[in-house]
């Protein structure tokens, strides 16, 4: 079969830089989705890509038509198709006048729902250009943007912004459809200043060459290798060093069609405000690179990228260093002007600002989350954890919120957390509050630091709690993707908390604790017990990912742990690790699949309340493969105990899955259900307390072995 290639551009207005490579992924499964269905890719695959203006598909190995196929049609059923000597009924002659085919043509096929009348019928495979003159303007319409509009009235189709051009070639040639009024075309569109308006294109093979031509680097990859070639070069001319930030590049990556580079400064004054802030309003409001010194200091000045191929007056360096000196003339004045009031006088002032209608003010949560932070760090105190600093706790988790309220953060809204630390630094508190405060909403991400210190961690754990519970018992736990109060997120940065700071909370307590506050004090929601254990489980599914996907155990593995305990996460961890090093030992797998045949009889013998005795008899040992279980088992018992006390959950499993022989011989010299109910009862019982005392570490049965 014939093979083509295939070029889609969808022109538009400036799509915003954070939605088009989420969009071009979409389109590239939109796209494969579609041509498969119809059979149209030959063995290639479609290919996206994204600029400002213009999202781009391109497939270069597509069927120039759809193969033939022979069909089978189905018709009535042998019984009403023919009369009892076998003639054609009216019924036969009606199927074969609708599939134009003499009544010769009729066979008969046996299915599963008994003999029908059939034909085969022979499927003349279309055009690929009209398959796509159908399907491509529904694939464009069903990319999932956050945001649509319309743009020629109410009714029409919807789109992030208005198209304005669209090339759609199969093998050079246009495919025709329309999208709300916009006709499609072989030609696209440059550069707003650097290239034509209008850039006849024949396909893919000169499409990148021509748009390059006409100031448009169409291929992300290239724009990304040309900003990073000209941010390197420049900070080296300068003598400084760029401060790193992948996000601000893939950023900008996306905010220009024909990027370069240029290098501005600022007055040296202004490197009196917090580094944080500078390189905040700089990256965040400008998105302008930092620059340090050798040594690591800020200096005074940037590098921003145009979307211009030079500066040739030096206008454009003047513009952006204009702009730049008065939003650090307002971080300057809010600074000031903020100092001017104690960070914990602001307190009153956030009784007026919502948290959430249901929940409150933030007055309210700060409230919550010092109750729960004051009990987290009286619980490490009580365990013998003695860094715990419960004043500087309880005083990190009062000022946490304070700078929502300020100046700064009001215009800076990403600075919250750093201007509350830098501020009570600043107003002479103690350090490890100022960290607490400024590290809280740590992590934020999945690489993201964690807090720095303990009383951090704390501050953060406490604030994540609170969002975590309080959401779940007023309604708001997410929904399939969404999650508007971000609690996986949170959920996330608290099992990492604990799990890498090694912090030995009892996650169900811990649950219990911001329930109790929640009610405490105004609006005083009650938490049910039904609340708490779905935060809870809720809470263990991101401990499920974190072990799969960040650490990378396997699923049975981490199943097996989880099931034998998920309340203590250090534990869980040290007790997962021993799982993973000892399961290619040769009696794991055997004894793992041994305790699944224990697990299926206990089920098979229904609930243990009709069959289970108090407490194994050895007097009803009728056979010695049953009195060497149980006496191996005691003495199994007392050295994996000891291990565990121990945390030495290695050795404890060492010790467990020594008993496999034993259990084998078990399986193979004894008859679980007896005849007798009381050695039968016995027998159950005996593999009821070997299956509980044996799975503390993991469930053996939730081991996936090749049996």
């Amino acid at each position: 079969m014939k093979s083509t290639d295939f070029l889609l551009e969808i022109g538009c207005e400036e799509i915003p830089a954070g939605m088009l490579p989420r969009a071009c992924a979409d389109l590239q499964v939109i796209l494969e989705k579609h041509f498969s269905a119809f059979g149209l890719l030959n063995g290639g695959k479609v290919q996206t890509y994204g600029a400002p203006r213009r999202i781009t598909a391109i497939a270069k190995s597509v069927k120039a038509r759809q193969e033939d196929e022979t069909r089978e049609v189905l018709g009535p059923p042998k019984s009403v198709a023919f009369d009892a000597v076998g003639a054609p009924t009216r019924a036969a002659e009606s199927f074969a006048a609708k599939q134009a085919v003499p009544l010769a043509k009729l066979a008969v096929v046996s299915t599963p729902r008994g003999e029908y009348v059939s034909v085969q019928q022979a499927v003349v495979g279309r055009a690929t250009s009209e398959l796509l003159s159908d399907l491509l303007p529904r694939a464009i319409q069903e990319i999932p943007w956050p945001k649509t509009m319309h743009w020629v009235g109410m009714g029409g189709p919807r789109f992030i912004r208005p198209i304005r051009w669209i090339v759609a070639l199969l093998g050079g040639k246009v495919v025709p459809f329309e999208i709300a009024g916009v006709r499609t075309g072989n030609a696209s569109s440059g550069h707003r200043f650097l290239g034509k308006a209008r850039v006849p294109v024949s396909g893919p093979r000169d499409y990148f060459q021509r748009l390059k031509k006409n100031g448009v680097l169409a291929s992300p990859a290239d724009r990304a290798k040309k900003i990073e070639a000209e941010l390197q070069a420049a900070a080296h001319k300068a003598g400084l060093r760029i401060h790193a930030d992948a996000a601000l590049q893939a950023a900008v990556t996306n905010l220009n069609e024909f990027p370069s580079v240029i290098l501005g400064s600022f007055h040296e004054g202004f490197l009196d405000l917090p580094t944080e802030i500078l390189i905040t309003v700089m990256r965040d409001h400008q998105k302008y690179f930092a620059l340090e010194r050798r040594d690591g200091s800020l200096a005074p000045n940037f590098l921003a990228v145009i979307n211009l191929d030079r500066d040739r007056t030096g206008n454009i360096r003047r513009g952006h260093e204009r702009v730049l000196r008065s939003r650090f003339a307002d971080a300057r004045f809010f600074w000031q002007a903020d100092q001017k009031c104690r960070l914990a006088d602001y307190t009153p002032k956030l009784a007026q600002v919502t948290y959430q209608v249901k929940l409150g003010s933030y007055r309210d949560k700060v409230e919550r989350i010092t109750r729960i932070a004051k009990w987290l760090a009286e619980r490490l105190v009580e365990m013998g954890q003695h860094q715990a600093d419960v004043a500087a706790t309880v005083r990190a988790a009062e000022l946490a919120k304070c700078d929502l309220v300020t100046e700064m953060v009001r215009e800076f809204t990403e600075l919250q957390g750093i201007v509350g630390g830098l501020y009570a630094r600043a107003q002479g508190e103690p350090e490890e509050v100022a960290h607490a405060v400024y590290d809280h909403y740590r992590p934020a991400g999945p690489d993201d630091e964690l807090p720095r210190s303990l009383t951090g961690c704390l501050v953060s754990l406490a604030d994540k709690l609170d969002t975590l519970v309080s959401c779940f018992a007023v309604g708001l736990a997410p929904t399939g993707s969404s999650d508007p109060y971000g609690l996986r997120r949170a959920a996330s940065g608290m099992v990492r908390i604990l799990i890498e700071r090694k912090i030995p909370l009892s996650l169900s307590a811990a649950i219990s604790a911001a329930g109790r506050a929640l009610g405490a004090q105004p609006p005083k929601i009650h938490a049910t017990a039904e609340v708490e254990a779905k935060a809870l489980e809720f809470l263990v599914e991101r401990v499920r990912y974190y072990f799969r996907e960040r650490l990378g155990y396997a699923y049975d593995e981490v199943g097996a742990t989880l099931a034998a305990g998920a309340d203590d996460l250090v534990d869980a961890e040290k007790r997962l690790e021993a799982v993973k090093a000892i399961r290619r030992t040769k009696n794991f797998a055997p004894l793992a699949s041994a305790f699944k045949r224990i697990r299926k009889i206990l089920e098979k013998a229904g609930p243990g309340e009709g069959w289970r005795a108090p407490s194994v008899d050895a007097s009803l040992f009728a056979e010695e493969a049953e009195r060497s279980l149980h006496e191996a088992a005691r003495r199994a018992a007392d050295e994996a105990g000891a291990h565990k006390r121990a945390g030495n959950y290695r050795e404890a499993l060492l010790v467990i899955s020594g008993l496999r022989p034993v259990v084998d011989t078990f399986f193979d010299q004894v008859l679980v259900n007896a005849e007798d109910e009381k050695v039968r009862r016995n027998r159950l019982t005996l593999l009821a307390e070997l299956l509980r005392e044996f799975s503390t570490i993991a469930d053996f049965s939730e081991i996936v072995t090749e049996s």
